[in-house]
């Protein structure tokens, strides 16, 4: 199984899972554990995917998210190999 993390942080919007969770559904990508909260009207959502079934390159797919996310939501969203993740973030 291949993972990756996904994060996702902005003002508070209606669509915002719906969108992220439409482009993963249509990209074969299975959500594993998902946390979502709302502070003060700000969004963030942490989301680990199995990206085993992505039949695109990880780095078209990461582009995509932020695009969407950019462009259309109106939040960052963040995709970085489970790997490279956990390297970053060793004490």
């Amino acid at each position: 199984m291949k993972r990756a993390i996904i994060t996702v942080v902005g003002k508070d919007t209606i669509g915002i899972i719906a969108g992220v969770c439409g482009y993963l559904a249509q990209n074969r990508i299975n959500i594993l554990d998902i946390s979502q909260t709302i502070v003060s009207g700000y969004f963030n959502m942490m989301m680990i995917v199995d990206v085993s079934g992505l039949e695109k390159s990880f780095g078209d797919m990461a582009d995509e998210l932020a695009a969407l996310g950019r462009d259309q939501i109106g939040v960052q969203i963040k995709c970085q190999k489970e790997e490279i993740f956990d390297l970053m973030h060793r004490i």
